[in-house]
């Protein structure tokens, strides 16, 4: 006898009864840039499709976002003053402060998560206070915890740390806990590389180092149990979801993580990801739209509950045709 799997894949409807993974617009973050001033609206050239905004501007991407359903936004701010230390992240009047504060009173059904970092408001471009040119592990992490508590305060549903300081977790969730936010999640950027393919971010955010490189916090594409290790770490520190970054070349390490962790695990797909098929697509070697959706299933396939992509818009457009 042979065994004939085709008899499967016969016809649409049988495809779809048997489809083992789906997405979905439940799936989806869409990554916001919200930059401080008035009437911004600005293309970034590296990311077709994807704009900065002041908060004067941001009402039709906010309405196009809640009319599509998708559940939930990444805030990452662009200030107009810079220093050593990024003070302007804890700073209350700030812009994502502000930023969290609009959506909150304007958009109430839409899921706002914060990016919790300094690479966007430090003068050098790096994550964190530097000490002998490298980043301060503990100085950073107690500045942290004072934008978390700042952006908590303007009424954040989530934060996101994403740059890599050991303890960063436990430093957050003790920092929440101790000012009565016991029930604000945490979204670990719990394995984040040092990849190359976040290029077309750094001009989205205005975040290039001015020296050196972030090798020495994020992790080495090599390695593998490694990320294991420091996803263990803030497991066990009290991330409430767990995320891999960037995603499309890293979709081993989502399948490691699915199947050890019983926590919602997320994936990033970054800039570079998107710019690629973006730039295929326009000069016609690609079917752009079938490869977007292709590239994304594949990451639900490695095990991804949550993908935070600039493609969100057009994929719930996508889902929604069908």
């Amino acid at each position: 006898m042979i065994n004939r799997t085709r008899r499967l894949r016969k016809t649409e409807s049988i495809r779809r009864l048997v489809r083992e993974n789906k997405l979905t617009i439940d799936d989806l973050i869409y990554p916001l840039f919200i930059e401080e001033g008035e009437n911004i609206e600005k293309e970034i050239k590296s990311m077709p499709g994807i704009k900065r905004f002041s908060l004067d501007r941001i009402s039709s991407e906010l309405d196009e976002v809640s009319a599509l359903d998708i559940p939930a936004v990444l805030l990452f701010g662009i200030p107009s003053e810079k220093d050593d230390t990024g003070t302007e992240t804890w700073n209350d009047n700030g812009i994502v402060q502000q930023a969290i504060r609009f959506i909150k009173k304007n958009y109430p059904k839409l899921y706002v998560i914060t990016d919790v970092c300094f690479c966007e408001y430090t003068s050098h471009g790096h994550c964190g206070v530097i000490h002998n040119k490298d980043v301060d592990n503990e100085a950073t992490v107690v500045n942290l915890a004072k934008q978390t508590i700042s952006h908590a305060k303007a009424g954040a549903d989530m934060v996101a740390p994403s740059g890599m300081m050991d303890g960063t977790i436990l430093a957050i969730r003790e920092a929440l806990d101790n000012t009565g936010f016991y029930d604000l999640p945490i979204m670990g950027y719990s394995v984040k590389y040092s990849s190359a393919f976040y290029g077309p971010f750094r001009d989205a955010a205005d975040s290039a180092p001015t020296f050196g490189d972030r090798k020495t916090y994020q992790m080495d594409p090599s390695n593998r149990d490694e990320g294991m290790r420091e996803a263990t770490f803030d497991d066990m520190e009290g991330a409430d979801i767990l995320m891999v970054k960037p995603a499309l070349s890293y979709l081993d390490i989502i399948r490691d993580l699915k199947n050890n962790f019983d926590r919602p695990i997320a994936c990033y797909n970054v800039s570079g990801e998107y710019a690629m098929i973006k730039a295929a697509g326009e000069k016609g070697w690609i079917d752009e739209e079938a490869v977007m959706m292709e590239s994304l299933l594949s990451m639900k396939r490695a095990g991804a509950d949550i993908i935070i992509t600039y493609f969100a818009k057009e994929v719930a457009k996508v889902l929604l045709k069908r």
